[in-house]
């Protein structure tokens, strides 16, 4: 089950390390695959669906299908295998080394990245002490990153201005807000690991007001129309694919999916480079070495 077309190389990865282990699709292994957009209804309709249907096993990303899958397949024998999924405040795991239930994964750090971002930001803008964090104040994964930002952003000596929106039309309202002012009031935007940040219109408010008024816009790397942000400090998705395909052959060959132990992404630091130049940026080599991928 996909929630967010952004990362749909995580099937890619998960398929291509379940044919390493030989499961060969149309032979002994079969595969449905349901996507949808961060639509939370949608998520409980195909949780509904893979259960009438008596799967496997299912596999799914982000956050949201996870929560929506342990509901659904409760007091049922179909294991789940999550990935970019953060369990941080969701009850989703009883631990990681014993996650209880039906259910395991690849856990995805988003309270780590949060911080991540918010240094590299400061980083490339040294001089920034205002930084908006727009963000989907309907969605459980924002809470445990908002939770660890306000000490990081204590030490780092800059203050978090906090833009959370229901929807892309309040998204959209809140920049419209800022727009009409005389003076804008903050020096940056980071966006936390969310859907807002990946969706190409929410994407699109909010990198058009960055470049409209000169500020610096990163965290998740994102390119859509012609528009990307300067960077991201994210997972990659493929590789997360593939740690879940190595938990759900243990449990397709007999292992408790209550035992096995959760197991967490690395972080994955891509810099568009051209964007940077484009924008004025002198970023150091000290920057640039830590980029897994940079874009020129």
């Amino acid at each position: 089950m996909s929630g967010i077309s952004y990362l749909a190389a995580a099937i890619d990865g998960f398929k291509e390390e379940m044919t390493k282990r030989g499961y060969i699709e149309g032979e002994n292994i079969r595969y449905t695959i349901l996507s949808t957009e961060s639509d939370l209804e949608e998520y409980k309709i195909f949780s509904k669906k893979f259960v009438e249907d008596g799967v496997d096993l299912v596999f799914c990303y982000p956050t949201e299908a996870a929560l929506a899958l342990k509901e659904a397949t409760e007091g049922t024998d179909i294991p789940v295998v999550f990935g970019v999924t953060n369990i941080e405040g969701t009850d989703l795991v009883k631990s990681v080394r014993e996650p209880g239930g039906n259910i395991t994964g690849v856990r995805y750090p988003g309270p780590d990245l949060a911080i991540k971002r918010l240094e590299f930001m400061l980083e490339i803008v040294p001089d920034a002490k205002r930084i908006l964090l727009p963000y989907s104040s309907e969605l459980p994964v924002c809470g445990p990153q908002l939770e660890v930002l306000p000490e990081a952003a204590e030490r780092l000596g800059v203050e978090l201005i906090y833009a959370g929106a229901k929807t892309p039309e309040e998204l959209e309202a809140i920049f419209n807000e800022y727009d009409s002012q005389e003076e804008i009031g903050f020096d940056a935007i980071v966006s936390i690991a969310e859907a807002f940040a990946v969706e190409p219109v929410t994407f699109l408010t909010m990198i058009k007001f960055a470049n409209k008024h000169n500020i610096p816009m990163g965290g998740a790397l994102m390119q859509y129309d012609g528009y990307s942000s300067l960077f991201g400090i994210n997972i990659n998705e493929y590789v997360t694919g593939q740690l879940a395909a190595g938990l759900a052959d243990k449990i397709l060959k007999g292992e408790d999916v209550s035992k096995i132990p959760v197991v967490t992404d690395e972080d994955f630091i891509q810099i568009n480079y051209r964007e940077l130049k484009k924008q004025g940026f002198d970023i150091p080599e000290s920057v640039l070495n830590q980029a897994d991928e940079i874009i020129r």
